[in-house]
């Protein structure tokens, strides 16, 4: 194997102010780091882009500690173990590791997941991996979605949107998504199996969700928040499910929304209808892991639940690819192949 000198990595240079910008972060270049006794030299293959990663880019008190200006950025990576002096790891392995947005980083050992077993290590960090967690566990736990139920979830050809609907078809549930554009709506139906796909930039939403959902929505699956949690409010059955794992529509913000305050309705409509409304993160639930992975994998292998990846190429560009994520530009999991 050959051993690489150069390490690369992106560093948080400021803290955005809304849309983040490619001034915000730094591109470094180093000399490889090498390990000591008991620790690892790991090179980065594969590095997932997130929308989380936008809430550790902001100062304050979070289910996360922010990242610091300077420091590399986080994220979850598939690696290459280029160097092993840790007797549980040889040379050739392939694990997923939180290392972030870096080239080359040290390891222990700790929190590191061999993938040496899956023969596409890419899917650890999209429908096998976070993404499709928290789309099982929100939608299956957190949701408790039953057949002959209307299942509403946004960002639906995203890497958790995609998985929820899927999972809710295999569940017996009528799927609505809401996605950006006709050629995702047209794949979330023709290619993931959903009964409709409302386009969120057309006009007239809300009007659309209603005649997509004439039974009202006994599960709506929260990620993305903004004018499509308001056209999903009014059509909300009772005893409904809203399990939320993102807001991606609010992590730009920088202050309040402008308009009337919704918050009465919202407490006025989760009384009256007696609706479940429960923030989660995956890692609450990790005991919940192992049967996911192996229901899950089941799924993937039989052909059960399919999945998309849009892969960039190179680590520089991570900042471009992010940004544009977070203006909806990406079609599936968002993974930098970074080698």
């Amino acid at each position: 194997m050959t051993i690489r000198t150069q390490h690369t990595r992106i560093t948080l240079a400021s803290r955005p102010q809304g849309l983040p910008t490619l001034e915000n972060f730094r591109f470094e270049r180093g000399t490889v780091p090498q390990p000591e006794a008991g620790q690892l030299l790991l090179h980065t293959v594969y590095l997932s882009l997130d929308p989380y990663m936008r809430l550790r880019m902001n100062e304050g008190t979070s289910y996360a500690q922010p990242v610091g200006i300077g420091e590399v950025m986080v994220g979850g990576a598939i690696c290459r173990v280029e160097v092993s002096l840790h007797p549980d790891y040889h040379a050739g392995d392939w694990v997923l590791a939180y290392t972030g947005w870096q080239s080359h980083a040290i390891s222990d050992g700790k929190g590191l997941r061999k993938l040496n077993n899956l023969e596409r290590p890419s899917l650890a960090l999209g429908v096998l991996g976070m993404p499709g967690f928290t789309a099982y566990l929100g939608l299956l736990e957190i949701g408790r979605a039953r057949e002959g139920e209307t299942v509403v979830v946004a960002a639906a050809t995203g890497a958790v949107g995609a998985a929820v609907g899927q999972i809710a078809k295999l569940t017996g549930c009528r799927v609505v998504g809401i996605a950006g554009g006709p050629d995702k709506c047209r794949y979330a139906v023709e290619e993931l199996g959903f009964d409709a796909c409302l386009d969120h930039k057309a006009p007239q939403l809300a009007a659309a969700l209603a005649a997509a959902c004439p039974q009202g929505i006994d599960v709506y699956f929260e990620n993305v928040g903004g004018a499509i949690f308001d056209a999903v409010l009014p059509l909300l059955n009772k005893d409904a499910r809203v399990p939320v794992c993102g807001l991606i529509a609010h992590y730009n913000d920088t202050g309040l929304p402008e308009g009337p305050n919704q918050v009465p309705a919202l407490l006025s409509t989760l009384l009256t209808k007696r609706i479940s409304m429960q923030g989660f993160i995956n890692f609450d639930y990790e005991d919940r892991y192992p049967a996911f992975l192996q229901t899950m994998g089941n799924w993937v292998k039989r052909g059960e639940v399919v999945y998309r990846e849009d892969l960039v190429p190179g680590l520089e560009q991570a900042p471009h690819a992010f940004i544009g994520m977070l203006n909806g530009r990406n079609f599936g999991k968002l993974i930098v192949a970074v080698s």
